[in-house]
């Protein structure tokens, strides 16, 4: 396993248990229009421990780097919500802000997983 997908492997693997241990930080970003917000943080937080699963195994690290960049792109509304919801909340913002970015290299080094496994 190269580094970058280690780091992805570690990155979703944290984010995953992330989700069950502290549930209530996940909730507060999904955005309303979806429904039940603790249904989405634990999806994400499975559909994040089965990317990591299919990233740690070189024969399933293709569709992991497949699976692992939707969905990066999947959850990227919330982080959307995210700014919108701390707007008037300077250091909120700034946070919510600053994870914006982060998407895309998280994005990139999916792809390039999926491209590298083929």
């Amino acid at each position: 396993m190269n580094t970058k997908t280690a780091i992805m492997t570690g990155v979703l693997g944290l984010a995953g248990v992330a989700h069950f241990a502290r549930p209530r930080l996940f909730d507060s970003i999904v955005p309303p229009r979806l429904g039940n917000p603790r249904f989405w943080t634990l999806a994400s937080g499975v559909a994040e421990l089965g990317c990591a699963g299919l990233l740690a195994n070189p024969a399933t690290r293709g569709l992991g780097g497949v699976a692992s960049a939707a969905l990066m792109i999947g959850v990227f509304p919330a982080n959307i919500y995210t700014v919108v919801k701390q707007w008037d909340n300077p250091k909120g913002r700034a946070i919510a802000c600053a994870r914006l970015p982060l998407q895309i290299p998280l994005v990139w080094a999916s792809a390039a997983i999926a491209a590298e496994a083929d």
